[in-house]
């Protein structure tokens, strides 16, 4: 049987976890489709999910619908919790991106848009909710052409939209002049033979949308209701016909993606992977990470439902490992794949001080929170050594508050949070050179050149040293520090866009200390001289903005904008009410979401989304600093003396 790894993706409040419900009633796996609203959902299982009527965490469960198994994940689709989406793009095979034909399309249907779009995921939208009050599938549609993609294709029509009784009628055979027309657009044969009047056979057009939607080419449109289950059984019969379902090799070598690590009832990490080749068995020792091994001490692979014990996994298969203890979210099982993990959304803009209510759970406060970064690595959690504070990333402020509460609930530790600010980045603005030939305690000769690269490039590493002049575990010493060291630049901010080059590197033979190590302590006071050369520029988060707000609170808003330091576009009338975009600094989003309901009485609705960083403003915002990276030289030196 052939598998399909699908991830459902929306909006918050899309009703993508109520498809994910209705699917899994139609294909048998349940038998009774349970209410977000009731908290009984299968898919939902934390507390806090079940209270906030939100998915926080990405959830796993499987149906068969015709040849294929169909492992369904369901992410979240609150904004805050977007690191879930990222981790679980890695693994799919395909998608549906679910719109809700009231609300319609939304910044986060955006965002998740281009991203799929970006990684040619093969994607089909869902318009949800055609039988509630005020839906609106014309206007969706337009919407979904204008904003997400022109590349669409509609697969039917809803009749009476916003009646109980809506339903879908899927196009036939005798409607495949709609088929034509769109599929032409993306295939010059088609194309030719829709001009000359040959006409194309609906077999013919059905291979082309199926070719054309696995290439990520066109997206098919359906519409429906979750809830009265219109239009889900065309769905259906979609996923297993126009998406890329696969059957993996098992005898071919080991290799899969760590998508989610949790805990178990005992304190136990239990990872969740993706196979996409070979075979993991009970009892294997598997590696992992950087040269990492363990043995497999139990799994469990889903299977119609829920996860089941087993004592294999196959390629294609997603599998639950117990008896890893050391695996992190990211890390490849086995051999490592061409395109391996990569960040595919903007990291957290927001970072704010979290401490416990009662000092003496100080220490439970920093065990609680290093097992939380372990299912969320991107909360960056960080201590400053010399405050004795800790630090946690955040994408917003439902995603503290979860964390208060998962804190209370699970560690029985009350933590308090300091007032939330952004988080900027550093980039280097010259070329910075500096060298250290074997200066006291180290025993080694560095060099090293910082110099801006293209916007968005990250951090590059090249090597200028004479091949032979240093070992290989030298060369990947000072790369490995260097990218580490940039988390911290001359602001005490991340250094990005740059690019590193090792211009000398000497290893002293005669002297047994003359090691990785040293070159590992003395990268640091290298690379820290070489940017201050360079000179940096601190650069701040800025958010996209769109506001729909009454055509007579324009007037009101626009100073507000201005004061929260917002550069809005020119209004566009649609009727009663005005829509308005632009960019507002990341720290201020929440300002604006606080002002809003009664500078529109409740009326506004504002998206936004992260969309660039830009030189920093007024006074230069400076983040405290850890011990890690040497502005001080003579301190520096003390601390490394104090560890040797």
């Amino acid at each position: 049987m052939r598998t399909l790894n699908l991830g459902i993706l929306a909006h918050v409040d899309a009703g993508k976890t109520s498809l994910t419900e209705r699917l899994l009633f139609a294909a048998g796996v349940i038998d009774e489709i349970g209410s977000v609203d009731d908290g009984n959902t299968q898919t939902d299982s934390l507390d806090q999910e079940r209270r906030r009527g939100i998915t926080i965490k990405a959830a796993v469960a499987s149906f068969v619908v015709g040849e294929v198994a169909v492992n369904l994940i369901d992410t979240p689709g609150h904004p805050d919790f977007i690191a879930e989406v990222e981790r679980v793009l890695s693994v799919l095979d395909g998608a549906v991106l679910v719109v809700s034909a009231v609300e319609g399309v939304q910044a986060q249907t955006r965002v998740l848009m281009r991203t799929l779009q970006r990684l040619s995921i093969p994607t089909l939208i869902f318009i949800n909710k055609i039988d509630r009050r005020g839906a609106d599938p014309e206007r969706v549609l337009r919407a979904i052409a204008e904003r997400l993609t022109p590349a669409n294709v509609l697969m039917g029509v809803a009749e009476r939209p916003g009646e109980r009784d809506a339903a879908f009628v899927p196009f036939a055979a005798a409607d495949a002049e709609r088929l034509s027309e769109r599929l032409a657009e993306q295939d010059d044969t088609l194309l030719a033979a829709y001009l000359d009047g040959d006409g194309v056979s609906y077999g013919r057009l059905r291979k082309a949308l199926k070719r054309q939607t696995r290439q990520g080419r066109v997206h098919p449109v359906f519409l429906g209701s979750a809830i009265t289950g219109a239009g889900v059984d065309d769905l259906m019969a979609a996923i297993s016909t126009l998406l890329p379902a696969g059957q993996g090799d098992a005898e071919a070598v080991v290799s899969g993606t760590v998508f989610k690590v949790e805990r178990g009832p005992a304190g136990e990490k239990i990872a969740y992977a993706r196979l996409f080749s070979g075979a993991l068995h009970v009892r294997d020792r598997v590696t992992f990470g950087r040269e990492r091994s363990a043995k497999i001490t139990s799994l469990q692979v889903f299977d119609k439902g829920p996860a089941v014990p087993r004592d294999s996994a196959l390629a294609g298969q997603i599998a639950k490992l117990w008896g890893l203890s050391d695996i992190q979210i990211g890390d490849t099982l086995g051999a490592p794949r061409a395109d391996g993990p990569s960040h595919h959304f903007a990291p957290p803009t927001l970072e704010t001080v979290i401490y416990p209510r009662h000092p003496g759970d100080r220490r439970a406060l920093h065990t609680a929170l290093v097992q939380l970064a372990e299912q969320d690595p991107l909360i960056n959690l960080r201590q400053d050594d010399v405050r004795q504070e800790l630090f946690v990333s955040l994408y917003g402020e439902v995603q503290k508050e979860v964390i208060r509460e998962t804190l209370a609930h699970d560690y029985g530790v009350e933590a308090e949070f300091r007032e939330t600010r952004m988080i900027c980045i550093e980039r280097p603005v010259g070329i910075g050179t500096a060298i250290e030939s074997a200066p006291y305690p180290f025993i080694a000769t560095i060099g090293l050149r910082v110099e801006p690269a293209p916007v968005g490039s990250g951090v590059e590493f090249e090597l200028e040293v004479e091949y032979g002049s240093l070992p290989l575990a030298f060369h990947k010493a000072v790369e490995e520090t260097v990218r580490e060291a940039l988390g911290q630049g001359l602001h005490g901010w991340r250094v990005t866009d740059c690019k590193v080059t090792m211009t000398h590197g000497i290893r002293y033979r005669d002297f047994a200390a003359s090691t990785p190590s040293e070159h590992r302590n003395l990268t640091p006071l290298v690379l820290m001289a070489a940017l201050k050369r360079a000179g940096v520029q601190v650069c701040e988060p800025v958010h996209r903005f769109g506001l729909e707000i009454p055509g007579d609170a324009l007037g009101p808003m626009l100073p507000v904008l201005a004061k929260l330091g917002a550069a809005p576009g020119v209004p566009e009338m649609r009727g009663a009410a005005c829509w308005l975009e632009g960019d507002i600094p990341a720290a201020r989003v929440h300002d604006l979401q606080q002002q809003l309901p009664a500078l529109t009485r409740g009326e506004g609705v504002l998206e936004t989304a992260f969309d660039h960083y830009r030189p920093a403003r007024g006074e230069i915002p400076a983040r405290s600093r850890t011990d890690n990276n040497p502005l001080n030289r003579k301190d520096y030196l003390t601390r490394v003396a104090r560890r040797g």
